[in-house]
């Protein structure tokens, strides 16, 4: 089992485009940004946790022995269909990130907005960090794509197991709403596969998600590329 909490720099370009700003990107707006990411690196602490589960093929999914977690559907069955075990990860800006944008809320919506934005690309900037220690980890395995609840057609309604699994809550403070969100927002839920050869299932990109057809970011002719 894997939890960490570290510093680890945003990438302005990402929050950049999670703010829909095209290329090329206005120097001014481009300072302004950094301005936001520091304040939000100064104030955040970003945190993960996995834990790595044996698989077995149930009646109704992919079951991770021992974690109460079965991922039905068809992607979860395809993703790790070569894989013997997968990790579960859990990833958050905390209640500080919330709070922050809180108050930039109440004082400039511009502001906000670009905080918002840094939000976003830090949370993803964490999962990446957590995807290469558990590389590491696993040296001689090889990782699927990540992949998370509300993406293709695994349920919303699997985040309660995944976060119970990890005990999410009273160790990095994330729970989850009646309606199967993430509270702190900036927090997702993940699953990564390990394998003994190679992975070629790539199946990400707009098609598959759940909210293709509300996504912003779709909306302004841009995606989030995952």
């Amino acid at each position: 089992m894997g939890e960490k909490g570290r510093e680890l720099d945003l990438d302005i370009g990402e929050a950049l485009r999670y703010a829909g700003v095209g290329e090329p990107v206005p120097e001014e707006l481009r300072l302004k940004m950094e301005r936001v990411a520091q304040r939000v690196n100064a104030k955040v602490r970003p945190r993960y946790i996995y834990r790595v589960f044996p698989l077995e093929r149930g009646e109704h999914g992919v079951v991770l022995v021992d974690s109460g977690v079965t991922l039905g559907g068809k992607m979860a069955k395809k993703m790790l269909a070569q894989c013997a075990q997968a990790a579960l990860l859990v990833c958050t800006l905390g209640e500080p990130f919330e709070a922050l944008l809180r108050r930039e809320q109440a004082r400039d919506m511009a502001q906000a907005v670009m905080m918002d934005a840094c939000g976003s690309a830090l949370v993803e900037g964490v999962c990446d960090q957590a995807e290469r220690e558990l590389a590491e980890r696993f040296p001689t395995l090889y990782l699927t794509d990540r992949f998370s609840p509300g993406y293709g057609d695994l349920e919303l309604s699997v985040q309660p197991d995944i976060c119970s699994a990890l005990d999410a809550a009273r160790r990095v403070g994330v729970h989850v709403t009646d309606s199967f969100l993430l509270n702190p927002s900036k927090s997702v839920t993940a699953v990564i596969g390990l394998s003994d050869r190679p992975q070629a299932a790539r199946i990400r990109g707009c098609d598959y998600c759940a909210m293709r057809e509300n996504c912003a970011l779709r909306k302004r002719g841009t995606s989030c590329a995952i």
